[in-house]
């Protein structure tokens, strides 16, 4: 009797009422999170910035575009992330292994010098990110059982440590690249994301009984054909590369065409699969306008590394006390008040449990308030000079942050339990492709941003994103019956 309570007590450990495994996963990301965003956020500068001074020399709107583009590829690759854990690894290995290949990645840019490094170091982080993301929070959707109103506040919780990454990593690698050059940042990165994996690999055993099964074997036999199909993707990409089709400058709109195509290719996976049922395929129709919502909402929040990163290091004085801060650190702000305020909101929404808004209205609340903050770069628009960070950092940024809180860890949840049961961790990877289409759309957008047109940039790309905003609140009751039960 006493030997079998014990066995009951064991996975039904918590920690601030929440099981015990999401200790790893806050970890695991946390350190991902660093390398990631401690490395995108100098990587603009980085090619963009003359030889001189320790860059590549690329023209501006090239190397945003191109930081973009790799943003969106880094969220395309959740597909493959996503295949591996439903085909081979398992959702738990995969994010492991994945970690791996994103430190081989951050080695990469930290040794190899030029473009050549540029390319082979983000080419592996994307893929290795695409691991990790398609799973981590796919994994911490098994913790907890359907309807279970702790989900809210836990995926807040694995939010913070998302952005505890993501606001040291930026303070790290700017210091670093002021202070030496672009290779140390970089090489911080890489020594970030050896420290997540330690120790992700000394406490895998509070995941134990999550995430190691995989629940759609590749046989034998479709070996050589999933061999062939890479092959000939390579090559469709290198010749379309030869042909001039895909070129640095055109990278971003090229990756957002690809997202799109690809995930109305999933969508309709998901809709006619006959390991879909009834129910499933409805709770995926709910999904379609959620989506939506999502990918304009990263389309604006993305510019942090693109049009943001320019106004940073151009139109705002950074110096403090005698000292000028690294620019990058723009980056570090915005995940600066999300720390504040996760608890917060995890506090909220565990309190309020089934008396809060339902996930429709959190997102359209994000993304009205997302279109809210970049009206509030219009009182700027066609000042002379540079300006102190006050107004971006505090309202701005704020209303950025506030708005990722209404909508992304809401977002993460609710694709864990709207996703059918054969293609979860996929499900999660068509989630973040809506991610990579506002990504690469933000380097899309940075084209037409310029310092004499920030009152037409700024405005309308605010007042539309509102009014989608809108439409999605009306819709929000519509989309709450179509998701069955689904909070």
């Amino acid at each position: 009797m006493t030997g079998a309570v014990t066995r009951d007590l064991g996975p039904a450990r918590t920690v601030f009422g929440h099981p015990i495994g999401l200790v790893n996963l806050f970890g695991i990301e946390l350190w991902e999170r660093f390398s990631f965003f401690g490395m995108l956020t100098i990587l603009g500068y980085y090619l963009y910035h003359s030889v001189r001074d320790g860059g590549l020399g690329l023209s501006q709107p090239t190397a945003t575009g191109l930081v973009g583009a790799y943003g969106g590829l880094v969220y395309l690759s959740t597909v493959l992330g996503g295949w591996v854990s439903d085909r081979l690894l398992g959702m738990e290995q995969t994010v492991f292994y994945g970690g791996v290949v994103v430190m081989l990645g951050h080695l990469a840019l930290a040794l190899i010098a030029g473009l050549t490094g540029v390319g082979i170091g983000l080419a592996l982080i994307a893929l290795g990110s695409g691991g990790v993301k398609a799973n981590a929070s796919s994994l911490l959707g098994t913790l907890y059982p359907p309807g279970d109103t702790r989900a809210d506040g836990g995926f807040t919780l694995f939010y913070l440590g998302i952005n505890l990454g993501a606001f040291a990593g930026p303070l790290v690698t700017g210091l670093l690249h002021s202070t030496a050059s672009f290779h140390y940042g970089f090489g911080a990165a890489a020594v970030g994301m050896a420290c997540g994996l330690v120790q992700y690999a000394l406490s895998r055993s509070n995941l134990a009984g999550h995430g190691r099964e995989v629940p759609n074997p590749l046989p034998h036999r479709a070996i050589g054909r999933v061999l062939a199909a890479a092959v000939t993707a390579l090559l469709v990409v290198a010749l379309a590369a030869k042909a001039g089709a895909v070129r640095l400058d055109n990278l971003s709109p090229v990756t957002t065409v690809v997202l799109a195509v690809v995930s109305i290719t999933y969508f309709a996976i998901l809709l006619t699969s006959p390991r879909v049922t009834p129910i499933e395929r409805t709770r995926v129709r709910a999904f379609i306008p959620l989506f939506v919502a999502n990918a304009l909402f990263w389309s604006l929040f993305q510019q942090i590394f693109t049009v943001l990163t320019v106004y940073s290091d151009q139109r705002i004085d950074w110096r403090l006390f005698g000292w000028t801060a690294p620019a990058n650190w723009i980056g570090s702000a915005e995940p600066l008040w999300v720390i504040t305020l996760s608890p917060l909101f995890a506090v909220l929404w565990t309190r309020l449990a089934d008396r809060a808004s339902g996930t429709p209205r959190k997102i359209a609340y994000g993304v009205i308030g997302m279109g809210t903050a970049f009206l509030l770069f219009v009182p700027l628009a066609g000042f002379e000079g540079k300006t102190v960070p006050v107004w971006l950092v505090f309202p701005i940024l704020g209303g950025f942050a506030i708005s990722e809180l209404l909508l992304s860890p809401i977002g993460l949840a609710v694709t864990t339990h709207l996703a059918p049961e054969a293609f979860r961790a996929q499900m999660m990877a068509l989630y973040f492709f809506s991610v990579g289409i506002g990504t690469s759309m933000s380097g899309v957008l940075a084209h037409y941003y310029s310092h004499e047109h920030e009152i037409a940039y700024f405005g309308l790309t605010g007042t539309l994103t509102i009014a989608v905003g809108i439409v999605v609140y009306f819709l929000a009751p519509r989309v709450s019956s179509l998701m069955k039960g689904v909070h």
